[in-house]
């Protein structure tokens, strides 16, 4: 490891010391951070996990009732049905700090009313009302609704999980380059200015004696 250009003085060793603790102290504080978000990231992993394989279930649950319903209905009153513009739906976008990381938290407005049934406020009614449209269309189209909080979440949970893999990654190479660059360059340096100091203090004693020797 080369060490750094210093002038090897009591000053200079004094200085690198001082510069050495601190990195030590950081070194244990970013370890225990990226070991702490580390352990949150597998939480919010396995959260995104369970929330894809719901979505993706119910996904497919609705597209069968789809199926099913257009099966009971004639097929231009189901184009016309389903193509019917919904009830609009508001999303608050705000931010949530994990570990001083700011991922999106998504909310719907009023949902809260509606989460026994998982529907977003505004979005329990179906867009249409003609006689030839069956039950099943209307379930179909129910089921839908109740996915978008969900998907919301799902985004937003994949989004923490991105963001929060790539503070990872950047806190690990911040423990590296302290771990394996700085420290050990610290070291080797004080080392130098140590031996450095000793050799010149042995030099002034040698220096000293002959002196003494000549009186």
């Amino acid at each position: 490891m080369a060490r750094l250009n210093v002038n090897p003085t009591r000053m200079e060793l004094k200085k690198l010391k001082a510069r050495l603790s601190t990195a030590v102290r950081g070194h244990k504080l970013l370890k225990d951070k990226s070991d702490e978000m580390i352990r949150r990231f597998s939480e919010i992993v396995r959260e995104a996990k369970r929330l894809r394989e719901d979505v993706e279930s119910e996904i497919a649950l609705t597209l069968k009732r789809f199926s099913v319903a257009r099966s009971f209905t004639p097929a231009y009153e189901a184009e016309t049905a389903f193509a019917m513009p919904a009830t609009a739906i508001s999303a608050e976008c705000d931010v949530e700090s994990i570990m001083g990381v700011d991922v999106p938290k998504i909310s719907l407005p009023g949902a809260e009313d509606n989460e026994s049934e998982g529907v977003a406020a505004g979005a329990t009614e179906v867009p249409y009302a003609f006689p030839e449209i069956t039950g099943e269309a209307d379930e179909a189209v129910k089921s839908a609704y109740t996915l978008l909080p969900k998907m919301l979440k799902l985004a937003e949970t994949e989004k923490a999980v991105r963001m929060l893999a790539d503070e990872i990654e950047r806190n690990k190479r911040r423990v590296n380059a302290l771990e394996y660059v700085m420290i050990p360059q610290l070291n080797e340096t004080i080392k130098y200015i140590k031996d450095k100091l000793d050799e010149n203090e042995r030099a002034s004693i040698v220096r000293l004696m002959k002196v003494k020797s000549k009186a």
